[in-house]
């Protein structure tokens, strides 16, 4: 748990960077309670996956960007990157699919017309 407050107080400065550059000010934070609660995050999911949620948190047009309500919906945003990323392998595939398929047309196209 040493380990993990010391990334929830890393999260935390990531935090307060981000909500500066979007808002222009500096939210107030109580880090002793917060570090508790980031904390759980990093228990949960780990340190890198809560950065990245954190950064996608802010991607989002939630109004705020309140600490409170990615405790609570962390796991929401995880359930959403994974998707999305799962979304973005199976188009990828179908891009390259279809690209084969056209390619393949357009040399047989080439064939038959010589």
């Amino acid at each position: 748990m040493a380990d993990n407050t010391k990334y929830a107080h890393a999260l935390l400065n990531n935090y307060k960077v981000m909500y500066e550059e979007k808002y222009g000010k500096t939210p107030v934070l109580n880090k002793y309670k917060e570090k508790w609660a980031m904390a759980d995050v990093v228990d949960s999911v780990g340190y890198e996956r809560s950065l990245d949620l954190l950064e996608y948190y802010f991607k989002t047009t939630r109004p705020g960007h309140p600490l409170q309500w990615f405790y609570y919906n962390f796991d929401r945003l995880d359930e959403v990157m994974r998707a999305t990323a799962e979304d973005d392998i199976r188009r990828e595939k179908i891009r390259q699919q279809t690209k084969a398929m056209v390619e393949r047309e357009l040399n047989e196209h080439r064939v038959s017309s010589n």
